[in-house]
């Protein structure tokens, strides 16, 4: 455990120098030929087991949307899970959206990615996202909640804030994502070193594999390509509903 632990560690960090130098529009360091055959070699020492996130089901996000400030501020880490969540986006996804990919009628929301990991060359997809049944945690009504309250009218959709409150003009990191995610794990009562950004993503394929949806329609909102790349959601999602030891009659 300590092992993977450590190689988890390590490709965290490796992670968060990509995303810095991301931000300020570098190459990262990480990308070079020393640093991944350096990676390769302690893989091959101490395993290449992944540690992942926690997967964020319904009932936590509910209870992390409960856990929300007022004000700015909860309106739009509202807004970012609940989003996050029912779209399954990942993270640069998620922060990359601008007001201009969202497209909202009467069935509910349209939003054009222009760009994600696996579609490196721009082609895009589309998401659709439905209306929820409850207004609190409906992500469609809660992002026009945040847009209107914000007064974003074009660019990015999800922005930091001032210490003042008042919303700035550039845009959310990855990085920004998790620290909201687990901020609202803490407040809500769960263990906050288990959830990251991730957690929306692998929470809505678990989520969904609960509730019976087929992988075809899973991997239409994650975007995966392959079932082998989702699988492992559906079978945590199906460890309760379709198991054997509930009918042994114990």
């Amino acid at each position: 455990m300590c092992a993977r632990l450590k190689v988890g560690s390590i490709q965290r960090r490796l992670n968060a120098i990509t995303e810095a130098h991301k931000a300020v529009g570098f190459d990262s360091p990480t990308a070079a030929g020393m640093v991944r055959n350096t990676l390769k070699g302690i893989r091959r020492t101490l395993g290449t087991a992944v540690v992942q996130k926690t997967a964020a089901v319904t009932h936590d996000i509910r209870a992390m949307v409960a856990a929300t400030d007022d004000g700015l501020i909860g309106a739009r880490d509202r807004a970012l899970i609940l989003l996050g969540f029912a779209g399954a986006f990942r993270r640069s996804e998620l922060v990359g959206l601008d007001v201009e990919d969202c497209a909202f009628g009467k069935d509910g929301l349209t939003v054009t990615l222009r760009r994600s990991k696996t579609d490196q060359e721009g082609q895009g997809r589309k998401i659709g996202i439905p209306y929820g049944s409850n207004p609190e945690t409906c992500p469609i009504r809660v992002l026009l909640g945040w847009i209107e309250l914000a007064g974003i009218t074009t660019g990015p959709v999800f922005r930091p804030l001032t210490r003042h409150g008042l919303v700035r003009a550039g845009r959310l990191s990855g990085i920004d994502v998790s620290r909201v995610v687990k901020k609202l794990a803490e407040r809500a009562g769960l263990d906050a070193a288990n959830y990251a950004g991730h957690s929306l993503r692998a929470g809505h394929a678990t989520s969904a594999a609960i509730a019976g949806a087929s992988e075809r329609s899973i991997m239409n909102q994650t975007g995966h390509r392959s079932v082998q790349m989702v699988t492992r959601y559906i079978r945590d999602g199906s460890l309760f509903r379709e198991n054997s030891a509930g009918k042994l009659g114990l």
